[in-house]
């Protein structure tokens, strides 16, 4: 007699979950509470706070339990761990469209700038940030973190623990330092969000790359518990590779936007 419960097949069929629409909603009420807070309406932080939290809180359990399919329960076969390495390269993809709208924004702006600016780029009182001070200095610290990345990455596919967890620690405050610095350049700086196209394009360019590093950050921090856990091996460790593939993608992102708007964009 054949049992029903035997899988005959290399895939991993998911279990039924309401993980999916606990992220959603939280990030409704993180995207609603960050449009009260702009603009000024009570409940904003509380909302945003509680959505954030939420959001994190699913990321937290919806993760775990990706971790134990795919290291305790081997469910993640070489067919699975193809199809999320195309998942996680299309993410990436839908990552670049995201970016690409404002850099369009950007470009549309000071290419053809209105006579409201004062038809010059950048527009009349805005103080730029300069190119080769902490803009400069970041693109620095992330260049170094790819490689120290890049460098786990072969580390654990030589089977060198040691070496890959080293690597990674690098990486991680590496990542720390950006982020640090860019709140110290957004302190400084003596235009907002508000200050039209210019504030606008700029802070929500460099905002939202800073919101990936974060998420980036935590990615790569995982990875490394799940390093010193003994998680990866020389054949499986496809969480490091989707954290070292997004990390890369920021990277770029941020050479970009060095290019295009503080040195380009900026004189």
């Amino acid at each position: 007699m054949i049992s029903y419960l035997t899988q005959r097949h290399a895939f991993h069929l998911v279990d039924p979950s309401i993980l999916p629409f606990l992220t959603s909603i939280s990030a409704l009420c993180l995207t609603t509470g960050s449009v009260l807070f702009f603009h000024g309406y009570s409940g904003g932080i509380e909302t945003t706070f509680f959505g954030f939290s939420s959001v994190l809180f699913c990321m937290f359990v919806w993760w775990r339990d990706i971790v134990r399919e795919s290291t305790f329960e081997g469910h993640h076969t070489g067919i699975v761990q193809l199809g999320l390495r195309y998942g996680m390269l299309l993410f990436i993809v839908s990552e670049i469209m995201f970016f690409f709208a404002f850099f369009w924004a950007f470009f549309a702006a000071a290419l053809a700038p209105v006579i409201e600016i004062g038809s010059i780029w950048p527009p009349k009182g805005i103080d730029v940030f300069n190119p080769i001070e902490v803009p400069l200095l970041n693109t620095l610290l992330l260049l170094c973190s790819g490689a120290t990345v890049t460098y786990s990455h072969h580390a654990i596919t030589a089977g060198n623990k040691n070496d890959a967890v080293l690597g990674l620690i690098f990486t991680v405050i590496l990542a720390v330092l950006f982020t640090a610095l860019q709140g110290f350049e957004y302190i400084s700086a003596n235009f907002t969000i508000s200050d039209g196209i210019y504030g606008s394009t700029f802070f929500m360019a460099t905002g939202f790359h800073g919101f990936h590093v974060l998420i980036g950050t935590i990615f790569l921090t995982v990875c490394l518990f799940r390093l010193l856990l003994n998680h990866f091996t020389i054949q499986h460790h496809f969480g490091f590779e989707a954290a070292a593939f997004y990390w890369h993608f920021v990277d770029v992102v941020w050479l970009f936007l060095y290019v295009a708007v503080y040195f380009w964009g900026g004189n």
